[in-house]
């Protein structure tokens, strides 16, 4: 087992747990316990969980959105397929908005090159996408969020609302045929400024997403244009959303 396996391996019995002791963990990950403490350590470093004497408790609540370092390590595969995939349906000189969160981290690093104008809503994209030669890049204003460093509040909204794009790449905390949601109520504001602010919008979502409902309702899912997803999502879940109004392109 590698230890990028391990690490996740160790983040998810803490996330369902709750909390677990370092003897536990050596046993579920076939290693040392002083692997285990070490490994601990790193992710407590990172973040992702919260140390003690003997063991890690999660950091994350019922509920509540995971920390972003920890979901950036998640099916980080299927997050890069998604990104390139949309980079395909992006043509030349394109105006696009993209949202903040993990899989739209990956949309920013792959347009890098290209001849587009792009504003991004986080700052982890915004550094992705600093330097790239021909690329027009547009800052909103807002407040940031901490860990996320997505832009929030009166300021962002403001500067969605002045402009029109051509595409808005969106993220999503939970999809369903019932609508699309997020965790933060902040978030969700954004996301329905930058679902107003573009002629067409792409949701980008692994198939976990559509096993979950977060607190706050963005939009239904008929103002979406596509979801753009993997081809391993269920097509129970495909379908649903296919007949509640938008198109499912897996890749």
């Amino acid at each position: 087992m590698t230890m990028g396996d391990r690490h996740r391996r160790i983040l998810d019995a803490v996330q369902q747990a709750g909390r677990l002791g370092v003897t536990q963990l050596a046993e579920l990950t076939g290693t040392s316990e002083m692997t285990v403490r070490r490994d601990l350590e790193q992710l407590a470093d990172q973040g992702m969980i919260e140390r003690y004497r003997g063991g890690a408790r999660s950091l994350t609540l019922r509920g509540e959105e995971p920390p972003f370092a920890m979901r950036k390590q998640d099916d980080w595969d299927a997050k890069r397929r998604i990104a390139e995939a949309v980079a395909g349906l992006i043509t030349e000189g394109e105006a696009v908005v993209l949202d903040s969160g993990t899989t739209c981290l990956e949309v920013a690093r792959v347009l890098t090159g290209r001849r587009l104008t792009v504003m991004p809503m986080s700052m982890h994209a915004a550094n992705a996408l600093t330097g790239a030669a021909q690329l027009r890049l547009l800052m909103p204003g807002g407040e940031l969020r901490s860990d996320e460093l997505a832009l929030t509040g009166p300021l962002a909204q403001a500067s969605l609302a002045a402009l029109r794009f051509d595409t808005a790449i969106l993220g999503c905390c939970g999809l369903t045929a019932d609508g699309l949601t997020a965790y933060d109520l902040a978030d969700a504001a954004i996301k329905r400024a930058i679902i107003a602010s573009a002629h067409r919008v792409i949701a980008v979502a692994d198939p976990a997403k559509f096993t979950r409902t977060a607190l706050a309702f963005v939009a239904p899912v008929s103002e979406l244009s596509m979801v753009v997803t993997t081809s391993d999502a269920a097509e129970e879940h495909t379908i649903a959303l296919t007949a509640a109004g938008t198109v499912v392109h897996a890749v």
